[in-house]
């Protein structure tokens, strides 16, 4: 098989001066690609709150690195000062969007990084905090690897693949999740058949799944959500990939809306569900898929976001979840960086931090 070279989207970096976050404006793909220098918390905020950078692991990646830049940012006289003003500044990010864990998890390891600086010079602890956020960014490109190399043992060359969301380089780094083993294949020389959900309402299949896919050169169709049926009753798929933006300790996972019917619709054709997530997306403390907070989002993403008028009377009412859960008994495997793990979920997944 012949190699190929493919080129990989940096999606979040920490600026050339080091005092700022660089982001593409994932919300203006794929017409426009636009880079935002992200310097003030508010703007950070509305970076993640408006979906400008999206993907729980690119999310975490860029809490790291905005903590790190308002850290520099501060004043404070005294240590007690600086730790009580950072802290602060994470209950805010943190609040932009609840239902990625790796915004927490990225935050709260900045935290405990300048914690642990208790006692040393400012230079110091802003310098352990830099290395840290470096850290997290050049740890998911490793683990987008290892779950590349280790989804790409269950699909062959000539397999359909069908994906939801959008999981690639841009909602992670280098290769992507769900899209890691397609990217990595193709790089080595397989080919597969991708099938894109367009992902309504705020359709990131269509603006950005096939975008980096197209991008790459791999084979991709662009469907409707509601086209998943017949695309599967007609034997062109034999694998469902997924990310996925939280995991329950019982193995319930939560995805892009919609996530949950792809895999209902898997186990209906006999085909296997797959959801793929770097292990800091796991979160043991959470029991079930029950206990996962679902964000809300506003109404007028379904009537009128794309529309040049709306597509639905005012007084209409529209209930828009930005995610939902797919039970565990649906799932076929969830494949992460240190590894496969398959049914029992409550035991292979604990089994992962032992």
């Amino acid at each position: 098989m012949t190699k190929r070279e493919i080129k990989h989207l940096d999606g979040v970096r920490l600026s050339d001066q080091g005092d700022s976050v660089v982001i593409i404006d994932q919300s203006l793909l794929p017409n426009e690609t636009v880079y935002l220098n992200l310097k003030e918390a508010t703007d950070m905020y509305e970076a993640i709150h408006q979906l400008r950078v999206r993907g729980a692991p690119a999310i975490g990646i860029f809490a790291g690195y905005s903590l790190y830049c308002l850290a520099l940012q501060s004043t404070a006289e005294d240590f007690p000062a600086f730790m009580e003003e950072l802290k602060k500044q994470a209950i805010y990010l943190n609040s932009s969007r609840p239902t990625a864990v790796n915004l927490s998890w990225a935050l709260k390891r900045m935290l405990a990084k300048a914690e642990a600086g208790s006692g040393k010079p400012r230079a110091k602890i802003l310098y352990d905090l830099r290395e840290e956020c470096l850290a997290i960014h050049n740890e998911d490109i490793a683990m987008c690897k290892a779950i590349a190399e280790h989804g790409l043992t269950l699909i062959k060359d000539g397999d359909g693949i069908l994906t939801h969301c959008n999981a690639g380089p841009l909602a992670t780094s280098r290769y992507g999740t769900a899209l890691g083993p397609i990217l990595m294949g193709y790089e080595r020389g397989l080919n597969f058949r991708v099938f894109a959900d367009e992902t309504r309402p705020l359709l990131q299949g269509a603006r950005l799944t096939s975008y980096e896919l197209e991008q790459a050169g791999v084979d991709v169709t662009l469907i409707c959500d509601n086209m998943a049926a017949i695309v599967m009753s007609k034997g062109w798929v034999q694998a469902c990939f997924v990310g996925c933006d939280r995991v329950a300790a019982n193995g319930d996972t939560a995805n892009k809306i919609g996530t949950s019917g792809v895999a209902i619709l898997a186990k209906y054709y006999d085909i296997p569900f797959y959801v793929l997530g770097p292990t800091s997306t796991i979160d043991l403390d959470t029991a079930t898929g029950k206990d996962i907070e679902i964000e809300l989002r506003d109404p007028d993403e379904i009537k009128q976001k794309w529309y040049e008028k709306p597509m639905a009377l005012p007084q209409t009412r529209c209930y828009n979840p930005a995610f939902d859960v797919t039970p565990h008994k649906l799932i076929d495997a969830i494949v992460t960086d240190k590894g496969i793990c398959r049914a029992p979920y409550a035991e292979s997944l604990r089994a992962l931090f032992e």
